[in-house]
């Protein structure tokens, strides 16, 4: 018999397999047939997650933006003069004070960033500060020119923000949260009714506050002029 017989004939005994290859180009021996892959195995990306605007992050920056009236109200309790509705102030200033340390981190720790809290959040914090620059100043217990030239820094430093937003973010800088932080000191030095014997504190604390409020408002321009200015050379180019 031919040895070159089809399926079901018999080579040495054993079944031959009838071996079927692929008509047309892809017929190449050697080259391994391509297999296909069942749709079930296709790894599928996760759907990125919504994160809810009424998060607890968020709720908390909005907290702080509610208690800036409240915390005006105690202030200006008889002219300012009531040591009780003094600590009141204070006590509603540091709450408030805390809540944008835990708002940012509590946002960064679970993933809760939301434009929403990248607008309200600095707006909430700028509130809170300015609220208590203008209150001991119409008091007459911090001079107005300290308030307006920490005023004058923020509102700057805003601009300049949205003067560089499309060419980057100006990471904040060692200097700034220690201006921050300072600042709070101060104020809240100037709230609460001290003895006479820790008199200079609120006073070197804020002109301490002033010092850095400049020094890293000059900073800020200078990183934002050169940021802007490497990004119209990168549009340049």
């Amino acid at each position: 018999m031919n040895s070159a017989a089809t399926g079901g004939d018999t080579v040495d005994g054993e079944d031959r397999a009838e071996v079927m290859l692929p008509a047309g180009p892809e017929a190449v021996i050697g080259v391994p047939p391509v297999v296909a892959v069942p749709p079930e195995s296709v790894a599928v990306l996760p759907e990125p997650t919504v994160v809810p605007l009424l998060n607890v992050a968020n709720l908390l920056t909005m907290t702080r933006l509610v208690l800036v009236p409240v915390f005006l109200m105690a202030l200006f309790t008889e002219d300012g003069t009531d040591t009780t509705w003094r600590l009141v102030a204070f006590a509603v200033f540091a709450l408030a004070s805390i809540t944008d340390h835990v708002d940012g981190m509590l946002a960064r720790k679970h993933g809760l960033i939301t434009d929403f809290g990248k607008i309200v959040d600095p707006i909430a914090d700028k509130a809170l500060t300015g609220a208590a620059l203008v209150g001991l100043s119409v008091l007459g217990e911090l001079p107005w020119w300290i308030t307006l030239v920490i005023a004058f820094r923020e509102v700057a430093v805003t601009l300049l923000r949205f003067w560089v937003i499309r060419h980057g973010v100006i990471p904040a800088s060692r200097g700034g949260k220690l201006k921050t932080l300072t600042q709070i000191f101060a104020l809240g030095a100037f709230l609460l009714p001290l003895p006479s014997w820790l008199a200079l504190v609120p006073w070197a604390s804020m002109y301490l506050a002033v010092v850095l409020t400049v020094v890293t408002g000059v900073d800020y321009v200078i990183r934002a002029v050169r940021l802007r200015a490497m990004g119209l050379r990168t549009i340049a180019q």
